[in-house]
């Protein structure tokens, strides 16, 4: 079986970052079977996650809640215009302390790449397996964190840059 983090940890990460940076108003609840992501545009975004332990961690979101939790980040009023690049830096940022916070949960010394964020899917490299994804809802909508992870491989990176 790979290692990663358990449903109980990666709940409670996910659970913390999201209320941290979009407040409690509006809590993560576990999303009802078949909910999926539906139709229309969505967002991704993934982080990888070097050395002792090798893995990528994902979000996928639909529009409404990446342009909700960006106008939450930033402060900003729903009438107020968003940037594209205003929302792929806040699903970015997202992915992103959800996946440093996966790392400290898994053996180091690690490193966590910067965040690649998509509208659209991104598609996750074959070589690595899921260990473990949460469905949840967000203020009446769905999203999707997933941890995947690679078998005795070399390190991966999403991209070549890396941050510690």
């Amino acid at each position: 079986m790979l290692e990663g983090p358990s449903f109980t940890d990666l709940h409670a990460v996910v659970d913390e970052v999201w209320t941290t940076f979009l407040g409690p108003e509006d809590p993560l609840l576990p999303a009802l079977p078949d909910t999926g992501l539906g139709e229309g545009v969505t967002w991704s975004a993934a982080t990888s996650v070097t050395g002792a332990w090798n893995g990528v961690v994902t979000i996928e979101i639909p529009d409404l809640v990446a342009q909700t939790a960006t106008e939450r980040m930033l402060g900003l009023t729903p009438d107020e215009v968003l940037s594209t690049e205003d929302v792929a830096d806040a699903v970015g940022e997202l992915v992103n302390m959800i996946g440093g916070n996966v790392k400290s949960l898994m053996p180091g010394p690690s490193a966590l790449s910067l965040p690649l964020v998509a509208r659209g899917t991104i598609a996750s490299p074959s070589d690595l397996t899921e260990v473990s994804h949460l469905d949840l809802t967000w203020a009446g909508s769905p999203l999707r964190v997933t941890v995947l992870a690679r078998r005795d491989a070399p390190a991966h990176t999403l991209d070549k840059r890396e941050s510690a």
